[in-house]
């Protein structure tokens, strides 16, 4: 039985066939591009379960691919570079990626990634048919997973609603790091930075000025809370 369908797309030949040769020994059905544009048309042919994006393409930038995909789909998308700066990681993050991994890396670790990625969207798939929460003006439909402003559709990624999602289970209740990460990523990860920069970009989305936190708010050396009625600023 396969794991499911993944699209590589990078462009080093030689890594590209290790990382397909070690995929399908995992049973997942791989299909690779060396280039951004072919990338793109795979990704309308396949329809992968998740993505590994090498940034350091020739013909398009990784972000630039990773852009357009989440601009389709809420697939999940794994960002693959030799780049590893603050910067590039929460440019990368708010452009939609849902993780990000720096080479050279273990086939172990990117496994362990794959699989809490796909975790949380399984679990999203479980969620009571009724599950619709409103707050104000927001009407957030767990099943579905969407989300509306005044019947407006805010696109959020596949991570930002997980995040959502998790809060919303939490509801008025203060939830730490620790466990927003534990719910969202699974456990033993423990990247702080990549949940500040996915729930900054998410606030952006949701909340009408995001000096002043109305719904997400911040709970100072602890974690964040969500708040089921509108707060008046």
């Amino acid at each position: 039985m396969s794991a499911g369908v993944v699209l590589v797309i990078e462009d080093d030949p030689h890594l590209q066939q290790v990382l397909a040769d070690q995929l399908r020994q995992q049973d997942w059905t791989v299909s690779t591009s060396a280039t951004g544009q072919g990338g793109l048309d795979s990704f309308a042919k396949v329809s992968p379960d998740i993505v590994l994006l090498d940034i350091g393409l020739g013909d398009m930038n990784g972000l630039q691919v990773c852009q357009a995909l989440r601009q389709q789909s809420t697939v999940p998308i794994i960002l693959v570079t030799a780049a590893d700066t603050p910067q590039m990681k929460i440019t990368a993050l708010e452009l939609g990626a849902d993780d990000y991994l720096t080479k050279p890396f273990y086939l172990g670790e990117l496994l362990a990634r794959m699989r809490a990625v796909l975790r949380r969207t399984q679990k999203g798939q479980k969620v009571s048919p009724n599950a619709v929460i409103e707050i104000g003006p927001l009407r957030i439909d767990l099943n579905k997973r969407e989300v509306f402003r005044e019947d407006v559709y805010i696109n959020l990624t596949k991570t930002e609603f997980d995040i959502l999602q998790a809060l919303v289970k939490n509801i008025d209740e203060a939830i730490s790091y620790k466990n927003l990460l534990k719910q969202v990523w699974g456990e033993g990860y423990d990247d702080i930075r990549s949940l500040h920069v996915h729930l900054s970009h998410l606030r952006k989305k949701i909340e009408p000025d995001v000096s002043g936190p109305r719904y997400l708010v911040t709970i100072p050396g602890m974690g964040y809370r969500l708040r089921s009625q509108l707060i008046s600023s």
